[in-house]
């Protein structure tokens, strides 16, 4: 956990643009494993289906750790916002309630990728109090 604790900026950037790439890539993947050869292996279509399910439990832990540490409580806010975004992003992509484009999963990726950016260049804070201005917020 200390790993986590220490860098979970970098951990949650790299979380979010790994569940990017994903996302990108699966129309190619599911394309070349619907190939006839592939057909004898759907386990693998699955499994591949549910690792952004892994990258949203890493990003969950990131942005935790991210919005108890960081020095401007607005990145907080805005590290949770895009987390839910994108989980809610992802869960109807599953479950299709609402007919949205592919794409719109890609904005909250990429707004997690740049707070997580973000706080680590600009909201980090050695101490404990340090994150608090003069008016203790």
């Amino acid at each position: 956990m200390i790993i986590v604790k220490s860098k979970q900026d970098t951990i949650g950037a790299l979380a979010s643009f790994f569940c990017f790439v994903h996302c990108i890539s699966t129309p190619f993947l599911l394309t070349f494993l619907a190939a006839p050869a592939y057909t004898n292996s759907p386990h693998i279509i699955q499994l591949w289906g549910h690792i952004d399910i892994i990258f949203l439990g890493i990003s969950l832990i990131a942005v935790i750790y991210s919005a108890r540490t960081t020095a401007k409580q607005w990145v907080g806010y805005a590290l949770w916002t895009s987390w839910v975004l994108l989980m809610i992003t992802m869960f109807n992509e599953k479950s299709e309630i609402i007919h949205l484009p592919e794409s719109i999963n890609y904005i909250p990726a990429f707004l997690l990728i740049f707070f997580h950016l973000y706080n680590r260049k600009y909201c980090q804070c050695g101490e404990e109090n340090c994150c608090l201005d003069e008016k203790g917020q």
